[in-house]
C-alpha cells in the first residue's frame, strides 16, 4: 500500500478502512488496529509497524474499533500514526486538515470532523 502525505491518500485510507471494517465484520474477525496493520502490510515487520503504531496514537492493538463513520476520532489518531510511522515522519507533521478533508469526501452524510472548534475572535 502506496501512502503519502496528501488529501487523495487519506481519502483511499478512509475508503479501505471502511472496506476492512466490512471485510472483517463478513469473516467475524475483531476490528482492531493490530488486525488492519496485518492486513494491510502483511509480512514480518508488521509487528514492530503496530507497536510504533500503537505508541504514537496512544491506543491499544486489540481494543475494538468503532465504525469510522459513527466515531472518527480513533481512526483519525490511528491514521495520523500510521502516515507518520510510514513516511518517517513526526506526527504533528501529518497534514491534519487534508486528513479532515478527506474524512468528509470519504464519508460526505458525515458530521465533518472539528466542526465545533471555537474560531479566534479577534483582541478588542
Amino acid at each position: 500500500m502506496h501512502i503519502e502525505n496528501t488529501q487523495p491518500c487519506f481519502v483511499s485510507l478512509w475508503q479501505q478502512l471502511e472496506r476492512t471494517r466490512c471485510l472483517f465484520l463478513g469473516q467475524y474477525r475483531r476490528y482492531c488496529i493490530r488486525r488492519i496493520c496485518r492486513s494491510w502490510f502483511p509480512g514480518a515487520s508488521a509487528d514492530d509497524l503496530i507497536c510504533e503504531v500503537c505508541h504514537l496514537c496512544g491506543q491499544q492493538g486489540y481494543d475494538l474499533l468503532p465504525p469510522p463513520a459513527l466515531n472518527p476520532y480513533p481512526h483519525r489518531e490511528f491514521l495520523r500514526a500510521l502516515v507518520a510511522v510510514r513516511l518517517g515522519l513526526g506526527v504533528r507533521a501529518v497534514n491534519l486538515k487534508a486528513l479532515d478533508a478527506a474524512y468528509s469526501v470519504a464519508f460526505p452524510h458525515s458530521t465533518p470532523l472539528n466542526v465545533a472548534k471555537k474560531k479566534k475572535r479577534p483582541p478588542g
